[in-house]
């Protein structure tokens, strides 16, 4: 059987949705090696085609151009999952020295479209940025995944959330990133079926995954790995739908590659 390499995440979401299918409880006629890695790593290394099977920043699809396609399950997209942006005080968005998690993400993406005339901009690793916000190396940080649970225990504020601009402006849920197979892979189909399998075992079975989530989750609370997993792991996750493809069509300007 041939393995294919999968790169996704090591937040909740992702190890909660995919457990099933890289541990072998799920129908697949291939296996999968697992390549946890930052989500603007993983879009890093799609330039070059490198994993069989990934994970992308829906921000970053235009960029990789053909090298890979979209499949409609194991994506995250929703309603109240945009970014956000935060600060240790109430100011204006723009003119602001802005520490982002990645030039390729969707939030930088959305950042750009709400906030045309942002400051300077430093790029770090998602996981530094509300500690860089906190110390004052930046003004403001935009933060994804857990943070936008833990930003409060670091004494900052919310000035803006990119996801309720993106439904005000166009009525869509918030795409936030896809899961995409390299261009002419065989098992492509195969792959977008058990992807989705392993969504529908993660919510059928909630706790089978516990140990495997705790284990990559970065020393957070089982309260706030259970609400990241509730956040981001949903319908469209099983299968993007109309409204999935049209909001990635929308943020991108692209037809989606399926």
């Amino acid at each position: 059987m041939r393995t294919l390499t999968f790169g996704f995440s090591p937040c909740p979401n992702d190890t909660f949705a995919f457990h099933a299918l890289v541990h072998g409880l799920v129908d697949a006629p291939f296996g999968v090696e697992p390549v946890l890695l930052d989500i603007e790593e993983l879009n890093r290394r799609a330039h070059t085609g490198e994993l069989d099977l990934t994970k992308l920043s829906v921000g970053a699809f235009a960029g990789v151009g053909e090298r890979y396609r979209l499949l409609r399950s194991g994506a995250a997209l929703g309603r109240g999952v945009g970014p956000l942006v935060v600060a240790r005080e109430e100011r204006p968005v723009d003119g602001a020295r802005v520490a982002i998690p990645g030039y390729e993400t969707t939030a930088f993406l959305l950042f750009r479209l709400a906030y045309p005339g942002h400051g300077e901009i430093a790029e770090l690793r998602y996981d530094r940025i509300l500690d860089a916000v906190a110390g004052g190396d930046a003004d403001a940080g935009l933060i994804i995944h857990e943070s936008r649970f833990t930003y409060a225990d670091h004494g900052l504020t919310r000035i803006a959330d990119l996801g309720e601009w993106w439904e005000g402006e166009t009525g869509l849920p918030v795409p936030l990133a896809g899961i995409c197979a390299r261009a002419g892979l065989e098992e492509a189909d195969a792959a977008e079926a058990a992807i989705q399998a392993s969504v529908e075992y993660a919510f059928a079975h909630p706790e089978a995954s516990r140990e495997y989530v705790r284990a990559h989750s970065q020393e957070l609370s089982d309260e706030v790995c259970d609400r990241h997993i509730a956040l981001y792991v949903n319908e469209f996750s099983v299968d993007l739908a109309d409204e999935g493809l049209a909001a990635i069509e929308r943020l991108v300007g692209l037809p989606p590659a399926r």
